[in-house]
C-alpha cells in the first residue's frame, strides 16, 4: 500500500506538464491558499457566486476544493440542509441546498461555521459540488472530482490521478 511520505511523488502519478501542479505535490495535513482567479457558480440562468477572492484547499491527492466568500455568493437562493459531516482537518461541515422559484437542489454546497483553528480563513466562505451545479475557473468549465463523495474541483492545471477514481480507496 502506498502511503505518502511528502518526499517525492509515487511511481503511478501523471507527470505534470507545462503549466500544471501535480495533486501529488499538495501537503497533508491539507493548506489553504489565495486565489484570485475568476471564479462562477451557476444553475441554469442564475449566478449563485462570482468572485476573484476564492481560497482552494490542496490535499495530497485530491482536486483542489475552491472555497468562496459569502459575500460574493447569493445566499437568497440557498438554505440550510438538515445533516453534517466531519472532516479530521477542518471540522464539522454544514450543508446548502439551492432554492430557485421552479427547482430545488440538495446539498450544492457546504461551509464550516466554526471549522478547526488551522483551517479559520474558511469561516465565512461556502464550497461547491461541481458534480451538481456549473463551476467555473478563469473561464474553464471545472469537471467534479470522481467518486461522488468528494468535491473537489478538476480544471485542466492539475495532475492526478486523483483521490475518488475507481481502486484508489486505500489511498
Amino acid at each position: 500500500m502506498w502511503q505518502y511520505t511528502g518526499k517525492r511523488r509515487p511511481e503511478f502519478a501523471d507527470e505534470p506538464g507545462p503549466n500544471q501542479e501535480s495533486v501529488w505535490d499538495y501537503p497533508r495535513p491539507p493548506t489553504c491558499v489565495v486565489d484570485s482567479r475568476h471564479v462562477l457558480v451557476r444553475h441554469g440562468s442564475s449566478t449563485i457566486a462570482d468572485t476573484h477572492r476564492a481560497l482552494r484547499v490542496l490535499e495530497t491527492a485530491s482536486p483542489p476544493t475552491f472555497y468562496i466568500p459569502r459575500s460574493d455568493v447569493d445566499l437568497n437562493v440557498l438554505r440550510p440542509s438538515p445533516g453534517q459531516s466531519f472532516c479530521e482537518w477542518k471540522g464539522a461541515a454544514t450543508y446548502w441546498s439551492l432554492t430557485l422559484p421552479d427547482e430545488q437542489v440538495k446539498n450544492v454546497a457546504w461551509s464550516y461555521e466554526r471549522p478547526n483553528r488551522q483551517f479559520n480563513a474558511l469561516q465565512g466562505y461556502l464550497a461547491f459540488y461541481p458534480a451538481l451545479v456549473e463551476c467555473v475557473v478563469a473561464g474553464e468549465a471545472v469537471r467534479p472530482q470522481p467518486g461522488g463523495f468528494y468535491g473537489g474541483w478538476v480544471t485542466d492545471d492539475i495532475a492526478g490521478p486523483f483521490k475518488g477514481e475507481s481502486g484508489t480507496g486505500h489511498w
